[in-house]
């Protein structure tokens, strides 16, 4: 009979534990509950939590990770400095993460305690708007720099202040210029020129000519052949530079067709030629752009007949493009009127398909 009794009294002294353990109550999370329990009985209370740890043990069958928020984390951390027992009890997180929590709540503690009283103004959001666009626009500016601009506009602000919104990532000052920087600062002084392809009804190959002024998108000259070369390009370059008038720089590409007389008439302009790199057709972008919508606007819409038609077809678009079309680039404005943002042309407008795309169609 002894012998069965040592045989049986671990397993008895498992399953005391595992009562022991199943009916212990827990620490509530609501103070009102806290204080209604002062009331009731023991046995009330035992069942009561054994209740609420069956439903723990239900809810962790389907909930891996329950969600807390930081008003529960804080309850946690308060409650479990009133008991011995709060390791035994503790069941959502582990005590490593209680203690975690306790520590970013004394960081939290500590840095609002120690914050300065005295609210300093901030500065509007206008003049952070301001410094961030004088850092964009002028990339060799330090913050020291853009603090004595604001301040001859009567802005005060700190050269700390001025740091704290400038762009993380700026331009080195050593760095070489782009030449996307360099079209824009001489965007005044310079004219584009390039060529497109268009086939008529008898598949017949013309070249278009184009030569555009970069800063105000205005077509200066257009110009239809079937096989242009470089004296055909000079003679068309001497039209669109009537009586001397014409650009300081001339941007194209390394055409074969910009030969030798086409480089003897800018010579004699005074004009300098600015050839693109090798394969990089961005660098002349805005010509390249215009080609394009010249191309989904105008001509993929309209049957071409012969030269003489194409050349109409081209002066008409021209007209439209430079007296009636608002361009992104230069901010909805309009070539002829660039001037004159808030003035629009008042007049009819040419057709227009009903996608609103432009079209044009001219009897042979």
């Amino acid at each position: 009979m002894i012998d069965h009794f040592f045989l049986w009294k671990p397993f008895i002294i498992w399953l005391q534990h595992r009562i022991k353990h199943w009916a212990k109550p827990t620490t509530l999370l609501l103070i009102k509950g806290t204080l209604s329990d002062l009331t009731r009985s023991l046995a009330d209370l035992v069942v009561e939590n054994a209740l609420l740890r069956q439903q723990l043990i239900i809810l962790n069958r389907q909930v891996k990770r329950p969600q807390i928020t930081n008003r529960d984390r804080f309850r946690l951390i308060l409650l479990a400095h009133c008991t011995r027992f709060w390791k035994q009890a503790l069941h959502i997180v582990q005590p490593d993460t209680l203690l975690r929590w306790h520590r970013e709540l004394f960081r939290f503690y500590w840095r609002r305690k120690s914050k300065s009283k005295r609210n300093k103004p901030k500065i509007p959001p206008e003049t952070i708007e301001l410094i961030r666009k004088m850092a964009k626009e002028n990339h060799l500016w330090g913050a020291e720099r853009i603090r004595g601009k604001l301040i001859k506009l009567g802005i005060k602000v700190c050269k700390r202040t001025i740091q704290k919104y400038l762009p993380k990532v700026r331009e080195s000052p050593s760095s070489s210029q782009t030449w996307a920087t360099f079209v824009k600062n001489h965007a005044r002084d310079i004219w584009a020129c390039d060529f497109t392809v268009a086939y008529d009804w008898l598949f017949r190959l013309w070249h278009i000519f184009v030569v555009m002024e970069l800063k105000t998108r205005r077509i200066v000259h257009v110009a239809v052949n079937n096989s242009p070369t470089d004296e055909w390009n000079a003679q068309q370059l001497h039209e669109a530079t009537p009586w001397g008038k014409g650009p300081k720089y001339l941007l194209h590409d390394r055409d074969s067709k910009y030969g030798s007389h086409y480089s003897a008439v800018t010579t004699g302009s005074c004009i300098k030629e600015l050839r693109t790199p090798y394969r990089a057709p961005r660098a002349n972008s805005i010509c390249e752009r215009f080609l394009g919508s010249l191309r989904r606007e105008c001509l993929d819409h309209t049957l071409i007949l012969h030269s003489s038609h194409l050349t109409r077809v081209m002066k008409e678009y021209s007209t439209h493009f430079n007296q009636e079309r608002p361009h992104q680039g230069i901010g909805q404005r309009i070539p002829n009127f660039y001037d004159q943002p808030k003035k629009t042309q008042k007049g009819k407008l040419l057709p227009r398909l009903s996608s609103g795309v432009y079209t044009t169609v001219i009897p042979a």
